[in-house]
């Protein structure tokens, strides 16, 4: 009997114990259900507000310090926070606003920036932001049209451009980057590099409410756009800016070929229209120089109808003159700027602020991924940043490394604008057009210029050899059916112009770093860790 009652009393005893910690956890995560339904109906940068370091200097996040300071969050830095942190890195990011961003320019990624979203694991990015699949071009000039594919046969289904709102963009990964817990997002306005030493040890920044803060890294990378006011003392910034982008949004229009960016070769530039999300098509129209029509008094309208108007398809006409009607028209300089670093100890440029290239290609953010995933795969290695000269000297290989594909697709963007600008001179208008017929040709020939507009293809010398090849064809014809010394002059004048085009461009982003990096000493330079186990080995021997 003694025996019975003891074995009720444990049971009794493991039951109600059972059941207390089973109700504890229904608690629990009713609870942790509730919160996050409450954290949901927060914005974003209220949610990162409430995260945010709320005195003097920078603490430490997890119970360790920071590695990397990310100036700006933008498609660059947002995609280097999420990659830094996912690689274990502690990452404090500073960006100046963290509401969604509403910008005319970054809406087109190339199938080869997909590529790279895919390899940096932020694809799922361009979900649920009714973001558009681009599959090729139409290009149109004097009433004739041509379909230009990307070259995607070879790659998975999913592989294709994609155009969308920029904001929508830049804050999925945002959002994304701030679930990981060694990523704090901050709201702030970095003011000013911290220097001790000829080292960059961190920034100083201020607050939405004023106050003045200061935080500390090993490693601080400078991703604040076009606009950067750090940039001067990391690089020899030459910016310019040859003409501007006039937006305007076509509201329920649908373009000639579904999935593919519109491009017409105007006078005196190019007109874009893409589609942004499932209701909505942007219209870029390129104003060159610097000078524009003013919007406020009506001159942009005006210019819009009476000198674009006549040279838009009369597909999309209608919707374009109603879009200019509705008065929402705004206007974006275009940058262009190559990259030339200053060897910083501390510090690192990256995207807009390191290098630009006319937007007309949209190859932007594909350069930005890209040099991403050179720079995860570097440091991926180094377990500790704090080493700031050998860190340095290490990362200059960043450089060197991503310029083949940085410079093919800068120089590229360069290169169109220039080709597709009207021009009097006469070689310059025949080598316009012999663009828009090579492309026509269709084959090795359209695939090949395809494979590099699309990013596919960034190798400089393929480039080259497509660009005179078009240069060749174009002075050809002028031969053709018999040469005449007029035809011989203008095709002279046409090879002359092409070169005159490419050269400057090349040598500006550097020839050797561009064609021959391997003969480069920065492309060789290892691990600074690796450097010391090499070192320990040779003291042994």
């Amino acid at each position: 009997m003694m025996a019975i009652d003891q074995h009720m009393l444990w049971g009794g005893f493991f039951a109600s114990l059972f059941g207390f910690v089973l109700l504890y956890s229904l608690r629990r995560r009713n609870c942790s259900s509730a919160n996050k339904k409450q954290l949901k109906r927060k914005s974003f940068p209220e949610v990162c507000a409430k995260q945010s370091f709320s005195d003097g200097e920078s603490r430490p996040l997890e119970g360790s310090g920071t590695d990397v300071i990310i100036v700006g969050a933008g498609v660059a830095g947002a995609a280097l926070a999420y990659t830094l942190g996912k690689d274990g890195r502690r990452v404090h990011v500073i960006e100046r606003d963290l509401t969604e961003p509403d910008r005319i320019v970054g809406e087109l990624l190339l199938p080869g920036g997909y590529l790279k979203l895919v390899e940096l694991g932020l694809e799922d990015c361009v979900e649920e932001i009714d973001a558009q699949w681009l599959v090729g071009y139409i290009f149109f000039k004097d009433g004739e049209h041509v379909r230009l594919p990307y070259p995607l046969e070879k790659f998975h289904s999913n592989v294709a451009g994609r155009s969308f709102h920029n904001g929508r963009f830049i804050q999925r990964m945002r959002e994304k980057a701030a679930t990981l817990p060694n990523v704090q997002l901050q709201q702030g306005t970095v003011t000013s590099l911290l220097e001790g030493n000829g080292t960059i040890k961190g920034v100083q920044y201020k607050t939405k409410d004023g106050q003045e803060h200061k935080a500390y890294a090993p490693l601080t990378i400078v991703c604040d756009g076009c606009f950067s006011n750090l940039r001067r003392s990391l690089c020899n910034p030459t910016v310019d800016v040859p003409s501007c982008f006039v937006g305007l949004i076509m509201q329920n229009s649908e373009l000639s070929f579904a999935n593919h960016a519109n491009v017409i070769v105007a006078d005196p530039s190019l007109i874009l229209f893409y589609p942004i999300s499932s209701t909505e098509v942007r219209c870029l129209v390129d104003v060159p120089g610097q000078k524009l029509p003013s919007v406020d008094n009506g001159e942009m309208a005006n210019y819009l109808k009476t000198v674009v108007g006549p040279q838009i398809p009369a597909e999309f006409k209608e919707a374009f003159i109603s879009a200019v009607d509705k008065g929402n028209i705004r206007t974006m300089p275009n940058r262009s700027m190559p990259a030339d670093p200053l060897r910083t100890p501390g510090a690192l440029l990256m995207g807009d602020a390191l290098n630009m290239r006319h937007p007309l290609t949209g190859g932007g953010m594909t350069v930005a991924l890209s040099d991403i995933v050179i720079l995860r795969d570097l440091l991926k290695p180094l377990h500790d940043l704090n080493d700031a000269s050998s860190l340095s000297k290490y990362l200059e290989s960043f450089y060197t490394l991503r310029k083949p594909v940085a410079s093919t697709i800068n120089t590229l963007a360069d290169v169109f604008y220039k080709v597709f600008s009207s021009s009097p001179d006469q070689a310059r208008k025949e080598m316009r057009q012999a663009c828009f017929d090579y492309l026509s040709l269709g084959g090795i020939f359209s695939k090949g210029l395809l494979a590099l507009l699309s990013g596919l293809n960034a190798r400089p010398l393929n480039l080259v050899l497509h660009f005179f090849a078009v240069a060749i064809y174009g002075a050809g014809r002028l031969l053709l059916p018999f040469p005449s010394p007029k035809g011989l002059w203008i095709g002279a004048r046409l090879i002359s112009s092409a070169s005159s085009i490419i050269f400057p461009i090349i040598k500006a982003e550097g020839v050797r770093q561009m064609f021959f990096p391997a003969t480069v000493s920065a492309y060789y330079r290892a691990p600074p860790v690796m450097q010391d186990i090499q070192k320990d080995v040779a003291e042994i021997k």
